[in-house]
Formats: structure tokens, sequence, C-alpha cells
């Protein structure tokens, strides 16, 4: 019986009104990249996706992870795994880093700026590293594979769910 409480208390954390919880931290990172919304749904669909959800419900942007749209985007040592936020009219909202593990990470992804310059940057854009986007010396594999991941992936939520300006 010992073994089963942590699984039950588990359970009703998982569920709430038949849809599951959506992790703290995950909720901070999308409170992050979209701080208008007042909620924001699990993740779901294909491509998978969360929503960010105004007072009434309506959608205001989605956000998702590289690594679900971009799987086999690899950089220097493996999978950079970040979340990013695009609102209805295929702007971004921003990026937040959430795992690598990339040798020269320290001094080119993990740095603020890198994040900062994806900021209000159109999924129409280039995303050419050392043309829109800066390049680090000595970081280029890692830099391009971030970038191509952020850029296919918002170019496919994009596709996906949104609609040109002049359809609205």
């Amino acid at each position: 019986m010992r073994r089963l409480i942590p699984f039950f208390l588990f359970c009703a954390v998982v569920v709430v009104e038949g849809q599951p919880a959506l992790d703290p931290i995950v909720r901070e990172r999308l409170e992050a990249l979209f701080p208008g919304a007042a909620n924001f749904s699990p993740k779901e669909g294909s491509p998978p996706h969360f929503k960010a959800l105004d007072g009434e419900g309506e959608i205001v942007g989605y956000g998702f992870y590289t690594t679900d749209l971009e799987p086999l985007e690899r950089g220097y040592d493996g999978p950079i795994q970040m979340l990013v936020g695009v609102d209805l009219d295929g702007v971004l909202t921003g990026i937040i880093m959430v795992r690598h593990h990339e040798p020269y990470g320290y001094f080119s992804i993990d740095k603020p700026e890198y994040s900062a310059q994806f900021a209000s940057k159109s999924v129409r854009d280039r995303f050419r590293v050392g043309a829109d986007i800066d390049a680090v010396s000595t970081a280029t594999i890692t830099m391009t594979s971030a970038t191509r991941a952020i850029r296919n992936g918002a170019r496919r939520i994009a596709r996906r769910f949104l609609t040109p300006p002049e359809s609205r």
C-alpha cells in the first residue's frame, strides 16, 4: 500500500478536470514567452505544441519544443532543446534554452544575447547565421543547428496553424 500512495498522488496532480496538469516549470517558461496569456494548454496535437490562451480562452500564440518538431536536427554534441513562442502574426515571442550538451554553448547559445535576437523575428525572415543571426567563432555547428531548428519549427507551426493576415 505504501508504494501506491505516491502513484495516487501523482495521478491526482496529473488529472485536473480531465486535462493533464501543465508542469510548473513549463508553465513558467510559457508565461515568459507569452506574458499576456492567462492560460496554456497541455502539449498536444500534430505537430506537438502548447496553446497560449487569453482570459476568454482565445488562442494568442503557440509554443513548441524544437526537439519535438525537428528531432533529427543536431548540434555539435546532440540535440538542442529550446522552447519557442510564435504569435498569431507569425512573429517569434522569444526562445528559452532548455537543454543541450554543447561544449561551446556557454559562450554561444546559452548567452542571453543569442536568445534575445529571436524576439520579434518573423517566420519569414532568413535566419542565417552570420547574416541576420549573430555568429560566434568556433561555435558554428552549434549555432547553425540551433538556428535551423528554431526557423524550421516556427515555419511548421505557422504553416499548420496560422492564416495569412488578409484571410482573417
